[in-house]
């Protein structure tokens, strides 16, 4: 169920982003990538290891890194690392014991991130280069630089 759940939902997060307008803005995808990427950090605070924590936040800082090379440089580097994230939460149980994490969340969280990513990538797809500047961009569409 977490597969499906994951999935719709990241489907209309993004759908609704883009008919509301809000994915116009080049940050709005890799702040979903810092946002999805803190929540183990969370899970790890709430379960009360330290061990986790410090395993949890090294991930999140990476993820974090990506989101802000790939809002500054290349979002396509952002679709990747969603891509990367659900990757990780695949392999999360093997990796670190976090006692806070709900036994649904690596199914959910595996397929939100994968079709967040996928999404991105069809956005990208769909683009044309533009410069950095937004007051040059067309503000229908996200844009490379």
């Amino acid at each position: 169920m977490g597969y499906g759940i994951g999935s719709f939902l990241a489907t209309v997060v993004s759908v609704f982003a883009r008919v509301v307008g809000l994915d116009r803005d080049r940050a709005f995808y890799p702040t979903v990538l810092i946002v999805v990427g803190s929540y183990y950090v969370l899970f790890a605070v709430m379960g009360g290891s330290t061990e986790a924590l410090i395993i949890e936040t090294s991930v999140m800082t990476a993820f974090l890194l990506l989101a802000v090379i790939g809002f500054k440089f290349n979002l396509w580097i952002v679709a990747a690392a969603l891509v990367g994230h659900g990757v990780f939460d695949f392999f999360h149980g093997r990796i670190v014991t976090n006692a806070g994490m709900p036994a649904y969340w690596p199914a959910f969280c595996m397929s939100y991130d994968v079709v967040a990513g996928a999404c991105l990538a069809w956005l990208l797809t769909r683009s044309q280069p533009t410069p950095r500047s937004s007051a040059t961009a067309k503000p229908a569409d996200i844009r490379e630089r």
